[in-house]
């Protein structure tokens, strides 16, 4: 596709719709609108249809979607996140079947990858891919770069990896004693890491979320090692923030045109600061930085200790259209000597994409 997937809608005369509901279809059609793309109908997966009706319309199963349009004439937009297998198995066999695509809608901030985002961000982008260690980290920025632009689930396909390797040969998780788990959920990231991290003195654990720092707390208070769990937003200063406090594990932080619509989602007021204040100094041998489009600021809040200790990174870089260059450009400013490596886990759009940054010594 020489232009960006939503160019290629606004010109393409196939009938559009919508498989699934929420808030990711409200963004879609949010961008829809710029586009002066109209959509005709939603969908759900045969089974799941019980009635319902979203934006006016009744929502039709997929087998009712393909009888009224014809699955040669309409293209199909997925408006959902999904890593479940079956449910990944079904997204495939409708692309088969059909001309779908899975929109590359942010989590965070406002920028869409389009044609002209790509174009003012390429010299960055290449920057970025040269600076990646070895050809399957290429291969992986390669294709999510392709979706993003394109939409299309094709270039997602056979491009992620097992943990394992991760841990194992990029990270050396051996040899950790000390880390710090930035956007830490309910504790899952700190039990997939200890089977690999067998030297595990301590972890700190920053979670925003009310609900999901009381399970965060509770499991932590069971585990062999220590670990202090910190109602805290990750951030470059002692701040109180806002954040859509759904209690999902993607609860994001809202600004500017989000708070504008912030009475329509359940807005909550977060304690926020940097990892270098909590520290006073101390060392970490790795930070996982997962706090759903506050990545850049979370980096900024632990420059010290990165410039200090040099600990291995973990950092998602899909919140935000510019994270997939914009934060390695962050860290290779800040510490040259990192080592720069890119993975995926299989999900569809392409979340659960991680830069992984790690001293030289610790290079494949």
């Amino acid at each position: 596709m020489s232009k960006d997937l939503w160019s290629y809608l606004a010109s393409s005369e196939k009938v559009k719709v919508v498989y699934g509901m929420g808030n990711g279809a409200d963004k879609i059609l949010s961008v829809c609108e710029k586009y002066g793309i109209e959509i005709s109908d939603f969908f759900a997966s045969d089974g799941f249809v019980r009635g319902h009706s979203f934006h006016g319309k009744t929502v039709l199963s997929y087998s009712e979607a393909k009888a009224k349009y014809g699955a040669e004439n309409m293209i199909v937009l997925l408006s959902f996140a999904s890593s479940l297998p079956d449910v990944l198995e079904n997204i495939y066999r409708i692309a088969d079947e059909c001309e779908l695509y899975a929109p590359d809608v942010p989590v965070s901030g406002d920028n869409l990858f389009t044609a002209e985002f790509l174009e003012e961000n390429k010299e960055k982008i290449d920057k970025v891919r040269g600076l990646l260690c070895d050809e399957k980290s290429r291969e992986v920025f390669d294709s999510v770069i392709n979706y993003k632009l394109s939409g299309n689930v094709k270039f997602l396909r056979n491009t992620h990896s097992d943990i394992t390797e991760a841990y194992t040969e990029i990270l050396h998780a051996e040899s950790f004693e000390y880390i710090a788990d930035l956007g830490a959920y309910n504790g899952d990231t700190l039990r997939e890491i200890k089977p690999y991290a067998k030297r595990l003195c301590h972890a700190i654990a920053f979670e925003p979320d009310a609900r999901n720092f009381k399970k965060l707390s509770l499991w932590a208070e069971g585990e062999r090692f220590p670990v202090t769990p910190l109602n805290l937003a990750a951030w470059s200063h002692k701040e109180t923030l806002f954040f859509d406090g759904g209690g999902s594990r993607n609860s994001t932080l809202m600004t500017g045109n989000s708070l504008a619509v912030g009475k329509e989602a359940k807005v909550v007021e977060v304690n926020a600061n940097s990892l270098d204040d909590i520290l006073a100094g101390e060392r970490v041998d790795y930070i996982k930085f997962d706090v759903e489009g506050a990545e850049k600021e979370a980096i900024e809040g632990a420059r010290n200790t990165i410039c200090k200790y040099k600990p291995s990174l973990a950092v998602s870089v899909y919140h935000r259209s510019e994270d997939i260059f914009a934060l390695a450009l962050q860290l290779h400013y800040l510490c040259p000597e990192y080592k720069f490596y890119m993975r995926r886990r299989e999900y569809i759009p392409a979340w659960d994409t991680i830069l992984f940054a790690v001293r030289e010594k610790e290079s494949l």
